[in-house]
Parts: structure tokens; C-alpha cells; sequence
């Protein structure tokens, strides 16, 4: 058998509506890894999935959540707890997380990422490959972080992107957050690739804004990737990409009830 052929053949068995669930297995608890796409909100992938679920094997009520919001512009793994598995979402929700992605340094933009458009434009002139590193060293460890503006956080009762949209910037307090691990993988500027081993409630947009302000000039994130939770893996996720074939009886993209 080829190595193309056995990618296809893996790739089939891996896409997650192309699998068989029990009801008794769904209510008893199911964890479930998924590898989110890019663009969907984690609550339109636990409908998805809910959807699925229920449509598959006739359940009318199902409880569905997932353990750890991912941002629409990031890809990656998504555990998503069925049944009696939703009441162990906080123990999943507080284990530490794995990431890849890319800063793009010399320009900074108010969600911290690819949400907004750029709004400020600095040098990196000076900015060298040892710089960065010696930089990347100061983020190791416990430190503070204060939030991006453009978050779900709740301020006085309103999520603190609603302040955003408005043109408002309330006080936003800094949070402690520990990172194990900052390793810098690939200098191509004004892009870097990384890895960051990380706490619960982490912001790596903000880790990117914090970056750029400590390297003298600005940057934002513009790609994620969550590869761990824990010790669940991004390896052992499956995806969706039969939702995106529009011949496949399997598309439910435009069916969340």
C-alpha cells in the first residue's frame, strides 16, 4: 500500500462525523479531541458536534460543552465532554496548554491579533536573533499579564470586547500566569514561530503585544495553534473536514438545532 494511500485511508477514519457513538456512551461521558478549523467559534463547534450527535443516534436532550475557548483566528485541539463527562470540563479546563504560532513584529493592532487592522507601525532595525531569545527568557516562569481588551472577560457585567467596540478602555487588572516553556523556533523578520507550554488562562495575544513592547518596537499574533492539553495531544485529534464537502451527507454546516 503506498504512503499517499495510507494518508487518505487515516485521513478518512480521523474526520469526526464519519465515526459511531452509542447513545449509552454518549450519556455516560465521552471526551472527545477535536482539531478546531480555522474561523469557527468553539461554542459553533460543540453545535456542530451536538447536532451530529443527536441526529446519529435519536438522544433528544444531550448535554455537550467544551473545556478551553480557542478564538475563532486559532486552529487546534478542542476537548469537547459529552454526558456526565461535562462535569469534569474545570478539571480539563485548569491542566496546562501547548502552542504554536507566529508573531509578526513592527506593527501592533488593537486585538492584539488578526481580528483588526494595524494601528501603529515601529522599527525593527535593531532587533536581532539574539535579542529575541534573551527576550523570550524574560517571559519564562510566573508572571503578570493583563488581558486583551478584545476578550469574552466580564467587567461589571459586560464583556470586555463590548467596551472595546465602543471605543472604551476600562481598567483591565493584571492576572498571574506561569509559562514552562517559551521556545523560539524559526527568526524569519519580521515573522518568529514559537512555542509556549503555558497555565489556564494564558492569553498568548497578549503574550505577543507584551513581546514586541519588551523587544522596543510592537507585534501581534497572526497565527495559533493549540497542540496540548494536558496530556492530550493535537495528534490524536480528529477533524471535520467532511463539514466543508457540500456533496457529503455528513455536511451539517448549516444545521445547529
Amino acid at each position: 500500500m503506498s504512503i499517499v494511500l495510507l494518508w487518505v485511508e487515516l485521513a478518512y477514519f480521523m474526520d469526526f462525523f464519519k465515526q459511531s457513538f452509542s447513545a449509552d456512551s454518549l450519556l455516560e461521558g465521552q471526551l472527545l479531541l477535536i482539531d478546531k478549523p480555522l474561523g469557527w467559534t468553539s461554542f459553533q463547534v460543540v453545535n456542530k458536534i451536538r447536532w451530529h450527535l443527536k441526529n446519529e443516534t435519536g438522544i433528544k436532550k444531550l448535554k455537550v460543552g467544551h473545556a478551553g475557548t480557542l478564538d475563532p483566528l486559532a486552529t487546534g485541539l478542542l476537548l469537547i465532554c459529552t454526558g456526565k463527562k461535562t462535569k469534569s470540563i474545570e478539571t480539563f479546563q485548569n491542566q496546562a496548554k501547548e502552542y504554536t504560532g507566529t508573531f509578526f513584529l513592527g506593527a501592533t493592532t488593537p486585538s492584539y491579533d488578526l481580528e483588526t487592522e494595524r494601528d501603529q507601525n515601529f522599527p525593527i532595525d535593531h532587533i536581532s536573533s539574539d535579542l529575541i531569545r534573551k527576550t523570550a527568557e524574560k517571559f519564562t516562569g510566573e508572571i503578570e499579564q493583563y488581558p486583551p481588551l478584545f476578550s469574552a472577560l466580564k467587567k461589571e457585567g459586560k464583556r470586555l470586547y463590548e467596551y472595546a467596540r465602543e471605543g472604551l478602555r476600562p481598567e483591565i487588572k493584571p492576572r498571574q500566569i506561569s509559562i514552562s516553556q517559551f521556545e523560539i523556533q524559526k527568526i524569519k523578520l519580521p515573522e518568529i514561530e514559537f512555542l509556549v507550554q503555558c497555565s489556564k488562562g494564558t492569553y498568548i495575544r497578549s503574550l505577543a503585544h507584551d513581546f514586541g513592547k519588551t523587544l522596543q518596537s510592537g507585534a501581534h499574533l497572526t497565527s495559533l495553534r493549540r497542540t496540548k492539553i494536558g496530556d492530550y495531544s493535537l495528534e490524536n485529534a480528529f477533524h471535520m473536514k467532511s463539514v466543508y464537502d457540500e456533496n457529503s451527507p455528513k455536511n451539517i454546516s448549516l444545521k445547529t438545532n
